[in-house]
């Protein structure tokens, strides 16, 4: 996950592979509150593990829930059967409303001394349509803060039952969610109905809630899209287990890479055709502007077909997430794109009709909007713009203009925040990288070269894992093919040369921090020792291994970008980096530092002595006749004798922003 503000997406040029989706959002937060209304226990299986699946998870053990979390296996003891708290409860629900709303419903339902907040956008999302059905029902329920938004406080009920509850249903669909899922515990003795008042949004998220109480054993009489009766008698029953789907939101992106990228096409595992989620629908949407689509009962295969894509009308109301990725696709199409019956977007992580417009309009794009639809004109060769794309804290924002990186003026997209996706697909730009391409001249590269002891490896990794760069180690690379060579049964000498020199070609090697693993073993402790240094100069000074290595070293230059730490990673190997860092501090700075890290893991060592032999390394490094240590004529000089580690990372970072 990214820890910077901003992710740099290089041109991409086109995308084939196999993807596999985290769990959907919708319901898993749905399975975990009706597992946690049910007595005994449910095992729920391929959970999504996220930003809004977490706030749920703390709220369930906050109510005195069994959670054990076993990676994507969440085994929930419910509260059916037993007493619910009696004390005070505060919950943070951060800006998941797939928690928000059905838990203020259970809670309201319920009854108790409840309070529910969450961060600033949460407490601008309107919550009062559905805290006026739940005050119809007599519960007991004030705003603390602007009247129709959260946050709330929830008190004892005082249940009236004698008449059907009202509730808008073109707001949010979460609403009417929330009342089905929380008025079985209110049905113990006659039935409850529930009016729609205007049209219902969203109906194929109403159809993944009657889905999931159907399979908790509430069997709600639906009557067209106006009237809803809980059964008399209804009590939740534990299927003991379940599977959550894929998200076919998430793969709505992936559905739009498989119709927008050049390549063998896309392959979708862990959700298909037969999916209970509405936004499997946006593949009709996808065909329609071109995308070549098969499908099968737990997969999808995108390729493009028509191109450009063809510019449609379209009324989204049945996929309101997934349709914003029709925005960015639109882009790309040979007339405008118009989205319409999604005022919807107005009210979600942010309005997102005027997120979309927004970005899309600094891509170059001329765009329309209205109260509850979007028009997107297409770009043509030669008018996207390079521009920053602000992510408003939404997670689906963020995602979708990842898809106008394949544009064809090869510009490059910076998107801010890219850490929000957390919300639904963590993984989301690793999940992209894996199956996207790029021109590797294109793929960033960083370069942190100095002597022996400067701390640039500890800098470069750094920075590597707070841009979710791949991280290369050259000056271990010698170590362990040295390593993996004694391991092979070689001599580390001429005889063995050009097996060696095969061997260092494709050596497994991968570098996890300031770890170094081969083949997935952890060599770091091995190829660190005095014997590792002295077998790392045998091969070093073989011609073929040299260059093999030159070659494995190019190899780590893969999306989204590189940092290189070495010796000559500026001035042979990557010379035309776009930043460069010459990193220095003094030979006696460079000796405390490693007498420090001698001792610390139980080495005698004398400092005066290491000085020598780092001044000594300096010079027969700087004297090289082949690849001499020396800063590029390009590189800035950072002297780190007095800066800590995490000053020296900050400057790097602010250096590569301001190249941005």
């Amino acid at each position: 996950m990214y820890a910077i503000p901003f992710l740099d997406l290089p041109p991409l040029t086109g995308a084939s592979g196999t993807v596999t989706l985290p769990g959907s959002k919708s319901i898993s937060n749905r399975v975990l509150l009706l597992s946690a209304l049910c007595e005994g226990t449910t095992v729920v299986h391929d959970l999504l593990d996220s930003d809004d699946t977490r706030v749920m998870l703390a709220a369930l053990r906050q109510l005195g829930c069994g959670v054990d979390v076993q990676s994507s296996t969440v085994t929930i003891t419910g509260l059916g059967g037993r007493a619910w708290p009696t004390e005070a409860i505060e919950f943070f629900m951060g800006n998941a409303g797939t928690a928000m709303r059905p838990l203020t419903a259970a809670l309201a339902v319920h009854g108790g001394d409840f309070t529910l907040k969450g961060v600033q956008r949460m407490h601008e999302r309107p919550i009062g349509d559905l805290v006026d059905a739940l005050r119809e029902l007599g519960c007991a329920i004030d705003y603390l803060g602007n009247e129709g938004y959260p946050p709330l406080r929830v008190r004892q009920p005082s249940m009236k039952l004698d008449k059907p509850i009202p509730v808008r249903g073109d707001v949010s669909s979460q609403f009417l969610t929330a009342l089905l899922m929380a008025l079985p515990l209110a049905a113990l003795d006659r039935a409850i109905t529930i009016e729609v008042v205007g049209e219902l949004i969203s109906k194929p998220y109403i159809e993944i809630t009657l889905n999931l109480l159907a399979r908790y054993g509430i069997a709600v009489e639906r009557q067209g899209w106006e009237r809803f009766v809980i059964p008399a008698g209804s009590r939740y029953q534990s299927p003991g287990t379940i599977h959550v789907e894929a998200d076919a939101s998430s793969a709505s992106y992936f559905i739009a890479l498989g119709a927008i990228a050049q390549g063998a096409g896309i392959r979708i595992n862990g959700v298909g055709a037969d999916s209970i989620q509405g936004d499997i629908r946006f593949v009709e949407a996808a065909q329609l502007m071109g995308a070549q689509v098969k499908s099968g009962p737990n997969w999808l295969e995108i390729t493009r077909g028509a191109w450009p894509l063809k510019g449609i009308t379209l009324d989204c109301n049945h996929i309101p997430d997934a349709a914003m990725t029709l925005a960015v696709m639109a882009l790309y199409a040979n007339g405008p794109t118009t989205l319409t019956n999604i005022a919807s977007w107005r009210v979600k992580e942010t309005d997102r009709i005027a997120a979309m417009a927004t970005e899309c309009r600094k891509l170059g794009a001329n765009v329309e909007e209205g109260p509850d639809w979007i028009k997107v004109h297409p770009l043509a060769t030669g008018r996207w713009k390079k521009t920053s794309i602000h992510t408003y804290d939404d997670h689906r924002v963020a995602m979708c203009f990842s898809l106008a990186a394949f544009n064809a003026d090869a510009v490059p997209v910076r998107i801010e925040d890219p850490k929000c996706v957390a919300k639904t697909f963590p993984d989301y730009f690793e999940t992209l990288f894996a199956v996207a391409s790029a021109d590797t001249a294109q793929i960033p590269v960083i370069c942190i070269d100095g002597p022996t002891a400067s701390g640039k490896g500890t800098l470069a990794s750094r920075v590597a894992a707070q841009l979710g760069y791949h991280y290369l180690d050259s000056g271990a690379l010698y170590r362990v093919t040295a390593h993996a060579a004694l391991q092979a049964g070689l001599t580390l000498d001429a005889n063995d040369e050009a097996k060696i020199a095969q061997l260092a070609r494709t050596l497994p090697v991968r570098f996890d921090g300031e770890q170094v693993l081969l083949s997935n073993v952890d060599v770091t402790d091995a190829i660190r020792s005095e014997q590792g240094g002295m077998n790392a100069s045998k091969v070093s000074v073989l011609p073929a291994v040299r260059e093999a290595l030159v070659d494995l070293q190019l190899s780590f230059r893969r999306l989204p970008g590189l940092l290189a730490d070495g010796r000559d990673m500026g001035t042979v190997i990557f010379p035309k980096a776009p930043l460069k860092v010459f990193l220095t501090a003094s030979a006696a700075q460079r000796a405390e530092r490693r007498h420090k890290q001698l001792i610390s893991k139980g080495f005698s060592a004398n400092i005066e002595r290491l000085r020598a032999d780092l001044e000594a390394r300096d010079a027969r490094d700087t004297s090289r006749a082949v690849a001499p240590l020396k800063p590029a004529r390009d590189a800035l000089q950072l002297d780190n004798s007095q800066l800590s580690i995490e000053a020296s990372v900050q400057q790097v970072l602010d250096w590569w922003q301001s190249r941005g």
